[in-house]
């Protein structure tokens, strides 16, 4: 191995490291933000192109350096974490090329590529990126098998079917010892790697809300979560996702409360069925999830708070599916706290003097709160309209809202419209999550998404408790209502066609991947055990059972490879075998790299005139073995004989 280190590095071996290397790099680059990616793209193949003949000098190694850490850092805010120290590593990897000059070198490029596909499955455990990294570790292997013939000489060589093969069989054989860890290896309460992931974002909704702040959310098509119901899928007008319920308001932001998780949470009252689903939730980073309105259970790993928002002990950072059941309530709180009441009404001094004003104009007018609620839904019909694009609004946002600009979306029509209930004395609040979902027919799951997020009222009315009221709904419901509707109907969409039957497929898959692969937890896993029999299983026996699982699979490779190893069939080869290991056993041992020829002229070369004998054996067995449509039979047949017959009296000489 020592004597590979100088060796040059050809041009068809550099070619087969630089597409492995790309090939583990393409699963961590789908994850980088686009532009990061496009550039250390570009400039990874302008750097590769350039030191294609020679390796770039040290004085332009080193700023191109500087360029892609600062291109890194700046995409993540100068804050290290999981995704930022990945996409450094990424950087690293596609800067490598530059000073590609021996195989030794490019044996530590591919190597290092593994690493990005390895880092990649940190970020996203989707089946994509797992087929991405599958191909570049398969492309790693080839790589590997060009460079080893590269060593021994055989530059010009192609990569036969045969060998090939043996790398297809190599690849397999892991299959099995992966499956076996997978469903059998101990899962770990928390990851083996221990970098915070502080620089990572994540799209969805947060724990606060000012006009404006979801403009990326709301044009953001990435799944939120997958719902599969028990029974039939309820009707659009009824998927309201509970999320966070908001209770401070600083004169423009609305924010949660953190006393509602100190308080038990709030009675409610249903005459209907409980409908019982199980969500998937994709990862956000934070611990709330999401449940229909209202919750009345709460899932393993979670509390649920006095106003019924759930949330997890962890935050979600990775997929978490989670079985739940809620039902319509007919009261919800009807009594009122008093402590809860008065953070009700609590609105900032000198803000929004215009809105305040209108809410007392109403309460002057009737002291029935169900007409004031109705005054204000009507006042947001007949005069507001709904749009993405709505102004930007300055220190009375309400005010501003209310009466000048009139367009915005979710979050302006609900702010403003908590704000006038609290104004007129009547309790309410914000919650946000989402609304609707999109049904998967081949699945018969819901799909819920990013753009699906929404915030609405709850008032609280006396005799009913807190009553949910969708000021958005009364501008514009098609946005609230119709979005799926529009989304299957429409042409190019995705159902009641071929591409949206694709759409449905590769999400149905995905499901199945997150239900299945990313779902298996412990839970799953201690079930798989208790079918096997082992009703008592902890982490002890399921590692004695990974253990020997991982034994018997690697005898069977092992017995494999001595398969792949015992004796050849042909009796040319079996000869040759038995001649080589004579002279191994005479101190003129054949090294395994060295083809016949070029072995028996080097021995011959220790003691000239005495192995004559061997280099004309030698040649001949290279001619019958390599070019057998030279010879005929009776030459095969007596060279063999020849081969069997060979003494070597002693060391050196035959």
């Amino acid at each position: 191995m020592a004597e590979s280190i100088a060796l040059p590095l050809d041009a068809r071996s550099k070619a087969w490291s630089l597409t492995a290397a790309l090939a583990c790099a393409l699963p961590l680059l789908r994850l980088l933000p686009a532009w990061l990616a496009a550039s250390l793209l570009a400039l990874g193949v302008l750097g590769s192109a350039a030191a294609w003949k020679r390796p770039l000098p040290l004085v332009i190694r080193l700023p191109l350096t500087g360029v892609f850490g600062l291109l890194v850092l700046s995409a993540y805010g100068f804050v290290i974490g999981r995704d930022s120290a990945s996409a450094l590593m990424l950087a690293m990897l596609l800067l490598k090329p530059v000073e590609l000059t021996s195989l030794r070198d490019a044996r530590s490029l591919v190597g290092f590529a593994l690493f990005a596909a390895f880092a990649a499955l940190l970020l996203d455990q989707g089946l994509l990126s797992l087929g991405l990294a599958m191909a570049g570790t398969a492309l790693v292997f080839v790589a590997c098998a060009r460079m080893a013939d590269a060593e021994i000489g055989n530059v010009r060589m192609p990569l036969d079917r045969r060998r090939l093969r043996t790398l297809a069989g190599l690849f397999v054989l892991a299959v099995p010892l992966a499956l076996a860890g997978f469903w059998f290896f101990p899962r770990l309460g928390s990851p083996l790697w221990g970098l915070p992931d502080v620089a990572k974002a994540k799209t969805g909704i947060a724990d606060a809300m000012a006009p404006g702040d979801w403009l990326d959310v709301l044009t953001d098509d990435t799944p939120a979560f997958r719902v599969r119901f028990d029974g039939p899928t309820p009707p659009q007008n009824a998927l309201y996702w509970r999320g966070i319920v908001l209770w401070d308001f600083d004169g423009r932001a609305w924010r949660q409360a953190r006393w509602t998780q100190a308080l038990p949470p709030a009675p409610m009252q249903s005459t209907q069925a409980p409908i019982h689903y199980r969500v998937s939730l994709e990862p956000t980073d934070k611990r709330y999830l999401f449940a229909l309105d209202l919750a009345r259970s709460t899932p393993d790993g979670a509390s649920m708070a006095e106003d019924r928002t759930l949330s997890f002990d962890q935050p979600v950072g990775s997929l978490r599916a989670y079985a739940i059941s809620s039902a319509q309530p007919s009261g919800f709180e009807t009594e009122l706290d008093p402590y809860v009441r008065a953070a009700a009404l609590q609105l900032p001094a000198g803000f929004d003097p215009r809105a305040r004003a209108l809410a007392a104009r109403w309460r002057s007018q009737t002291g029935d709160d169900a007409q004031i609620v109705d005054a204000a839904l009507a006042m947001f019909h007949r005069d507001f309209s709904y749009s993405l694009a709505a102004p930007p609004l300055g220190r009375d946002s309400v005010d501003e809202f209310l009466f000048d600009t009139k367009v915005g979306f979710c979050e302006h029509f609900s702010s403003s419209f908590t704000f006038l209930m609290r104004a007129a004395g009547i309790p309410a609040r914000v919650v946000n999550g989402y609304v609707g979902g999109y049904h998967n027919r081949i699945g018969d799951f819901l799909l819920v998404r990013q753009a699906d997020a929404h915030a609405w009222s709850e008032v609280w009315l006396q005799g009913r408790g807190w009553v949910r009221v969708d000021p958005t709904a009364a501008v514009a419901p098609d946005r609230v209502f119709g979005r799926d509707v529009a989304r299957e109907t429409a042409g190019g969409g995705e159902a009641g066609n071929a591409i949206g039957r694709l759409f449905d497929m590769g999400d149905w898959l995905r499901y199945g991947w997150n239900q299945f692969v990313l779902g298996f937890d412990a839970a799953r896993q201690l079930s798989l055990a208790h079918a096997l029999g082992l009703e008592d299983a902890d982490s002890r026996t399921l590692a004695m059972l990974f253990g020997a699982l991982a034994t018997a699979l690697l005898l069977i490779v092992g017995l494999w490879q001595l398969r792949e190893h015992r004796a050849p069939a042909d009796p040319l080869l079996r000869a040759w075998e038995r001649f080589v290991r004579r002279l191994q056993r005479a101190g003129l041992g054949k090294r395994s790299h060295e083809p016949a020829i070029a072995w028996a002229r080097r021995i011959a070369r220790i003691q000239p005139g005495r192995l004559d004998a061997v280099v004309a054996l030698s040649e001949r067995f290279a001619s019958a073995r390599y070019a057998p449509a030279i010879g005929d039979p009776a030459s095969r047949r007596a060279l063999i004989r020849d081969l069997l017959a060979f003494r070597v009296d002693r060391p050196g000489r035959p």
